[in-house]
């Protein structure tokens, strides 16, 4: 099946006219803004993006997301341990909760984005029908990813921490954090249309 690139044209992001393609940048035709027919070096910031959210990943779940000060003495807790607090009170539900927001989402939006860096950079395809719909669930995990922001929250209005005199945030919400915004940078540099180029046309980019 020919493709609207290998057909020469392209859609305007803005007012999604399908213009000609003569040469880049491409004005188009409609709305005279500028574009491009393909996002330059899209893997490359995937990509970046993607390790620079791995590596800030880690930090945030070995430094501690909050602290618990008891007449004075602070304990500090990360979000496993945190989450095995639930569990050993019982709160088997929003355990789960608190596990999916915090590990699994951002790691499924991690890796889904390099395995889509891998498919265009080797060209190994998946059914056309199952391309679009691999990004739009990635897309879909970005609100959730943002959950975690009120794990603090929810930790300290859900769990009975007995004489508390304060409770204080701690680092591994700011890497948390970190984690989230550069996993909306990757998601967004991300050009979905250079999944259905040929792997040719893709090492050009």
């Amino acid at each position: 099946m020919k493709t609207a690139k290998q057909a020469g044209l392209a859609l305007c992001p803005k007012c999604h006219k399908l213009n000609n393609v003569t040469s880049e940048p491409i004005q188009c035709s409609r709305c005279n803004g500028l574009f491009y027919q393909r996002n330059h070096h899209s893997l490359q910031y995937t990509l970046a993006w993607c390790v620079a959210a791995l590596l800030a990943f880690i930090p945030a779940n070995l430094y501690p997301i909050m602290i618990v000060y008891q007449l004075g003495i602070g304990e500090e807790a990360t979000i496993l341990s945190g989450i095995g607090e639930f569990i050993n009170h019982g709160l088997y539900p929003i355990a789960i909760i608190i596990f999916t927001a915090s590990i699994i989402v951002p790691l499924l939006k991690i890796i889904g984005l390099f395995v889509l860096v891998y498919k265009v950079h080797t060209g190994v395809r998946l059914k056309p029908n199952k391309h679009s719909k691999f990004y739009h669930v990635l897309e879909l995990l970005g609100p959730w990813s943002m959950l975690d922001v009120f794990v603090v929250a929810l930790m300290v209005t859900v769990v009975e921490l007995g004489f508390v005199t304060s409770v204080a945030a701690g680092p591994a919400i700011n890497y948390f954090t970190i984690t989230v915004l550069f996993t909306m940078f990757a998601a967004n540099s991300f050009d979905p249309r250079l999944l259905w180029d040929k792997k040719s046309a893709i090492q050009t980019q």
